[in-house]
């Protein structure tokens, strides 16, 4: 990847940090040279054996992150913009409207589960709340908009695969679903899966956090035992409008962020960068790495596609942790029910693009269980994210 001239978008964007905006240009201009410095970026590679190339498990270990470049294809692209426009085209108006722009029932609004979440323009909603259990330990800066931005922005579509063939095709990707059986095993499970979106001048940050909530004291820890999250990017990933990291806290264990933030002199914490990413890259992201978001106050709007999976060993008669779906103990049939979905998206891309190999996803193959997309299988992605693996 090559440096792209971000300094328009850096420079309208720490204009809202008043004093502090010469700190914050710097900041982000420092980090964006230190991101394209890591050899964790390049295409998804395999060995002849099949097994995913070692320089990419090592540099996913060590950092905490990996940019796999240039997985979406120009044509799928195409296909997820049409898709997602056609998504937000059913967005409710503002937060408190249950009809779309067209006067249609807005989406999601007969959902049962938590769908569309909305949040205040260049706000921290996540901050220094109770929210998710308390993750998100301080609260960023908070800018003010313009006078012509809504008061409210869309923040996250959660349950995103039953509003979005495209992101569920994308959710069946070979390649990926390889990659997610080579780090948490051929028998890895579904985690939770979302729409992030930053629009320009408008997106909201989110707080410094690690995801992680259910085994940081098991003494079976490692790296790993929390899962890890993709996330598709479907524009740009700015160090304006993207994520933030501090490689290699994913080995570290429960952080104390407040105590980060004080040896740091503030919110930009110390080695910390940005992901930058081109539309069609798709970041593997470790759930233990402290990361978090800026308030979007550039130019260039961010919209990714997450979507998270697990080793079966970490979530198998576990109990949930409440945060994305209601708390709960995996049994084997819980699993297997919400691991329905892999098949549903394995199956919906197959249609989409018959050229490719289809995925096999081991446990269906076990039990010899295969699964069909159509309106059967629409019908019951209704509320499938009731039904999360939230660790």
């Amino acid at each position: 990847m090559t440096q792209h001239n971000y300094n328009d978008s850096i420079e309208a964007c720490a204009a809202h940090y008043g004093d502090e905006a010469e700190a914050v240009k710097t900041y982000m201009q420092e980090g964006l040279k230190q991101a394209l410095r890591l050899p964790n970026r390049g295409p998804i590679q395999f060995l002849k054996n099949g097994a995913l190339h070692p320089e990419i498990r090592e540099a996913y270990s060590k950092y905490g992150f990996y940019v796999f470049e240039g997985v979406v294809t120009a044509q799928e692209m195409s296909d997820v913009r049409q898709d997602i426009d056609e998504v937000r085209s059913r967005f409710a108006t503002h937060p408190d409207s249950k009809l779309d722009a067209r006067g249609r029932p807005a989406l999601g609004c007969d959902c049962k589960g938590p769908g569309l979440k909305w949040s205040k323009a260049l706000s921290d909603p996540l901050g220094g709340t109770d929210v998710a259990n308390g993750r998100h330990q301080i609260k960023l800066k908070e800018l003010k908009a313009s006078a012509d931005a809504p008061e409210y922005a869309p923040f996250v579509l959660v349950g995103s695969l039953q509003f979005s063939e495209a992101a569920l095709r994308l959710y069946g990707h070979p390649e990926l679903l390889r990659v997610a059986a080579e780090v948490n095993g051929e028998d890895f499970a579904p985690f939770n899966e979302v729409l992030f979106i930053k629009d320009a001048g408008v997106g909201s940050a989110v707080s410094w956090h690690q995801d992680g909530d259910t085994h940081w004291n098991n003494p079976d820890f490692d790296e790993d035992i929390h899962g890890f999250n993709f996330m598709a990017q479907v524009y740009q990933s700015t160090p304006v409008n993207g994520v933030w990291v501090v490689p290699g806290t994913h080995k570290q264990g429960k952080l104390d962020i407040k105590a980060m933030v004080r040896s740091a002199g503030g919110e930009r914490l110390t080695d910390a960068l940005p992901i930058v990413c081109e539309p069609g890259d798709v970041v593997m992201c470790n759930r233990q790495l402290v990361h978090g978001s800026f308030a979007n106050a550039g130019f260039e709007p961010r919209l990714t596609i997450n979507f998270g999976f697990h080793r079966r060993s970490s979530v198998l008669d576990v109990m949930g942790a409440g945060i994305h779906s209601p708390a709960a103990i995996y049994d084997k049939d819980v699993i297997k029910k919400r691991s329905r979905v892999i098949g549903y998206a394995i199956d919906a891309r197959q249609r989409q693009y018959p050229h490719e190999k289809p995925y096999d996803y081991k446990p269906f193959m076990e039990i010899d269980k295969t699964y069909k997309w159509d309106s059967a299988a629409k019908a019951d992605l209704r509320d499938y994210n009731l039904q999360d693996l939230s660790i």
